[in-house]
């Protein structure tokens, strides 16, 4: 998960092209190859900012997100919280 991952990596590991792989993926999942990895990024740092007490920085690489502040974003963007504030709510804040 915390490895770098471009379209062209995963159509190549397919065995497809980036857009015969990419109209799979959306006719099959709904979302596009990229918005699904964001995803499960998204939900492994969340359950790691639930169980661990390890630093947003070091959750955010490992999640693949590469930064704090690149997932601080995607936090932001997808539910209108920061990690901190996510942390906070599900481990009661300290």
């Amino acid at each position: 998960m915390g490895e770098p991952l471009t379209l062209e990596d995963l159509a190549r590991e397919a065995a497809m092209s980036v857009r015969t792989l990419s109209r799979r993926f959306l006719l099959e999942t709904g979302v596009t190859p990229m918005r699904w990895i964001t995803e499960q990024r998204l939900q492994h740092a969340r359950r790691l900012l639930e169980r661990t007490d390890e630093p947003v920085d070091h959750i955010a690489s490992e999640a693949g997100f590469g930064t704090g502040t690149a997932m601080r974003q995607h936090f932001r963007e997808e539910l209108g919280v920061s990690p901190r504030a996510y942390r906070n709510t599900f481990r009661g804040a300290t």
